[in-house]
């Protein structure tokens, strides 16, 4: 079988190239080509000083820090936009934020099945990149000529006219496409990223497992100006400027994106993987009685070549999709092969990866829970606290530049100081895997939801019931743990989990690996504002005000707090049986070997308790 690292780029037949020219060509030049399968823009074989590397990633992190600059210059007061210049109130609002960035992260399962299956990532990420640039520039419009009424209207003590149902819902039809473009853009944009280095490569390997941490650091960058300085100007009511700023940002990061056209890397799309996975289940299903004695299929090694993707090895579990690539007397697979009567191992497994991964995936959510608080209960706790260092207003949706610096300081010293301790300790190389990493990101979550319920507990012994003014004499500074623990917590989780996704996903789909890490933000969003509803409902039986009531000083939003942190508690539990329940990814190894005459489909023998094809 051919190998992981003996992939060749296959030349585009209309620059009349062939496989046996795309081979000499390999002999000739060496390690001057990549060897994963990626083509220029031009659809030929990628050649390493003339694409991909840092300058095309470095333009990737540009467009993802400027991109998300945009989306959370939206966001982040997304809630006290609905409170003071919409008028909800704040269980309403916070239900709503949830919803719509849950419905963004929803929408990267859109964009992973475009890009994987017809588009490729580079035509997706520039697609949703200018429904995005529409989407704030109708914001931007909307909000400067209707909702913003009378004129500063908006901030701390002036709240806004009341606005008809037609202008709420072009607000609701701008942010909604807000949240599709940046929903289709954010799992490419992290893949196509990652897809600027060879992993066939050494050097280039290592650097796209650092890419991760980068990308994960332009992304918290990007939005620190959207938290600071945007919060700070829309909080005092200057919504519309950042409204537009956040346009002008989108725009530029478009731009960029565009220019580093000619130096990108490209992967063909591998074709609609919902079609390959009924493919396996309808033919697993007619072949249910079959022997397992059979032989399992698979394609010969110059036609696999043709698609750009690794063949995957024969696993253990799961053994009633094998069934599928049994091959009975009916089946011709030499002549033409009926793919819903007969599938080749690596489809089959392809199905089987997908299926390891979804209960890591699920133990995600409940962190997704944690992690949604800071742009919704997180800001409302902030804002009844005291807000001011002397005469300088801190905006409580600023409060998640702590957030960010965490991010930043404990990404630098996971690459250089615990990784590296924990390679001397465990002996791997290494170091923590990402599923240990993610592991020690739940921990922290637990730790970050304790802090934030003790805090709400003291900032209630310090508030005056009485009184008209609900802020607690408590300062606002006393976030900053649970936010330091939060970004903390999302250095482990988080940039674990893309990398974890990525490279656990077969080659046709990692798009829709990275789409995994969004949905279980999504998920956990809507989760979030099922439980808000769900625990008023309970909490507000007897005359009650409930748990998270408009005066927050007569609730316990603490309990709230307290509770997520069993549930990430619990949920610990789940996630370490099912890390050691999962078995990784077997790609062919660069030692295998095919025929190399083979022209067409071969069979290996190998019966349904071969660990091996």
């Amino acid at each position: 079988m051919l190998g992981a690292g003996n992939r060749s780029p296959i030349i585009n037949e209309e620059q009349g190239g062939s496989e046996a020219v795309n081979e000499m060509a390999m002999k000739e030049y060496g390690d001057e080509w990549t060897m994963d399968g990626s083509v220029d823009f031009k659809s030929r074989p990628a050649r390493r000083g003339k694409s991909g590397g840092w300058l095309a990633a470095s333009l990737v992190l540009v467009n993802q820090g400027l991109a998300t600059l945009a989306f959370f210059g939206v966001g982040v007061n997304l809630v006290i936009f609905l409170t003071r210049v919409l008028q909800q109130d704040n269980a309403a609002a916070a239900n709503n934020v949830s919803k719509w960035t849950g419905t963004v992260y929803l929408f990267s399962l859109i964009g992973a099945f475009l890009s994987d299956s017809y588009w490729g990532r580079y035509k997706t990420c520039a697609i949703f990149q200018i429904i995005f640039v529409v989407g704030l520039v109708m914001l931007s419009l909307i909000s400067s000529l209707f909702l913003l009424r009378p004129s500063g209207c908006g901030d701390e003590h002036t709240f806004c006219e009341p606005q008809s149902g037609f202008k709420v819902g072009l607000f609701y039809l701008s942010v909604y496409l807000i949240a599709l473009g940046n929903g289709g853009y954010q799992p490419n944009i992290a893949t196509f990223g990652a897809d600027q280095f060879d992993e066939q490569n050494p050097s280039e390997a290592h650097s796209k497992i650092a890419f991760f941490s980068y990308f994960y650091l332009a992304l918290n960058l990007g939005s620190l100006f959207s938290n600071t300085f945007l919060g700070y100007f829309q909080d005092r009511g200057s919504w519309a400027l950042g409204f537009w700023a956040s346009a002008a940002s989108a725009m530029i990061a478009l731009v960029l994106f565009v220019a580093g056209t000619t130096g990108y890397r490209h992967f063909r799309p591998s074709g609609n993987p919902l079609s390959r996975v009924c493919q396996v289940i309808v033919a697993a299903a007619r072949k249910w009685n079959a022997s397992s004695s059979k032989e399992l299929y698979e394609i010969g090694s110059k036609e696999f070549a043709s698609t750009g993707n690794r063949k995957l090895l024969h696993s253990e579990g799961f053994k009633f999709l094998d069934r599928a690539a049994i091959i009975q007397a009916k089946d011709e697979p030499n002549v033409q092969r009926n793919p819903w009567h007969l599938c080749t191992v690596t489809q089959i497994e392809e199905f089987k990866c997908v299926l390891r991964l979804l209960p890591i995936w699920l133990c995600t959510i409940i962190y997704s829970i944690v992690f949604t608080q800071m742009a919704s209960l997180f800001v409302e706790q902030g804002a009844v606290m005291d807000t001011y260092i002397g005469s300088f207003h801190i905006p409580p949706a600023s409060m998640s530049a702590f957030d960010i610096l965490s991010v930043a300081l404990f990404v630098f010293l996971n690459r250089h100081v615990f990784q590296p301790l924990a390679s001397r300790l465990t002996g791997n190389s290494s170091g923590l895997t990402e599923l240990q990493r993610m592991g020690v990101g739940l921990v922290i979550a637990i730790t970050a939801m304790t802090s934030a319920g003790t805090v709400e507990i003291y900032r209630l012994k310090h508030v005056c019931k009485d009184c008209n003014d609900q802020r607690s004499s408590m300062s606002i500074l006393w976030q900053v743990p649970q936010y330091m623990l939060i970004g903390a917590s999302e250095v482990f989780m988080y940039v674990g989990q893309l990398e974890f996704f990525n490279s656990q996903m077969p080659d046709g789909l990692k798009s829709f690996g990275s789409a995994l890490c969004m949905t279980s933000i999504s998920f956990g969003n809507y989760v979030s504002s099922l439980l808000v509803t769900v625990l008023m409902e309970i909490t507000k039986k007897g005359g009650s005000p409930g748990w998270i009531p408009e005066n927050l000083n007569k609730g316990h939003m603490d309990r709230f707090y307290y509770l997520l942190a069993l549930l990430t508690a619990a949920d610990l539990v789940v996630y370490i049986v099912c890390a050691k329940w999962y078995k990784s990814i077997m790609i062919e190894e660069e030692e295998a070997e095919a025929d190399d005459g083979d022209e067409i489909d071969h069979i290996k023998g190998a019966g349904l308790g071969d660990s091996e094809v």
